[in-house]
This record gives C-alpha cells, structure tokens and sequence, in this order.
C-alpha cells in the first residue's frame, strides 16, 4: 500500500493519493478508505487496470488523521507505508495515521 501527497502552493491543502496494490487487494471486488477526514465514511477506491485501487482526497494541511482500508466491506486494513500508528477506540487493532 502506499500514500503519495502534493501539497498545493495555492491554498493550504494537501491532495492525497492511496493506493492498494492488486497483490494486497487479494482480488477484492471491492475497496475504501475510511478515517477522520470523511468522518469514518467510505470513499471507494477506484480499480486500475493493472488491478491496483486507488483514490485521492484533498485535505487540509497542518492535520493528523486515522484511517483504514476495507476490502469488500469486511476485511479491514492498515496501510504500511503510514505515518504512524495509534490504538482503536473501538476494536484492539491499530489505526493507521496520516498527517499532512
């Protein structure tokens, strides 16, 4: 998995790309991101013809937010390539963090 961030020189803002390579989608039919930027609501990932699913989020700079991958609505998922780590507060999994 992977994050890729362009910060914007116009305003403060951050587009951010995820990706979710095909070899760790495992064939999913489908996949989201879901965090604290869109209040823990899925934002489907689009599927790439080399398989990877991918989408990309403009954010506010100068922030911290947690968020996961879910793929096909049932595995949840964190991203190696994060910023950190922190607990859950509703399960006893991690949280990936992005701070942009």
């Amino acid at each position: 998995m992977s994050i890729s961030k362009q910060y914007l020189k116009t305003k403060p803002a951050c587009k951010v790309t995820f990706i979710v390579p095909a070899e760790q989608a495992q064939a999913a039919g489908s996949v989201a991101v879901l965090g604290e930027f869109n209040n823990w609501e899925a934002a489907v990932m689009k599927k790439q013809k080399n398989g990877d699913f991918s989408t990309t989020l403009t954010l506010p700079t100068d922030q911290q937010f947690e968020f996961r991958y879910l793929i096909d609505g049932a595995q949840w998922q964190n991203d190696a390539e994060a910023d950190g780590f922190v607990p859950s507060p509703v399960s006893y999994d991690q949280n990936s963090v992005l701070r942009v």
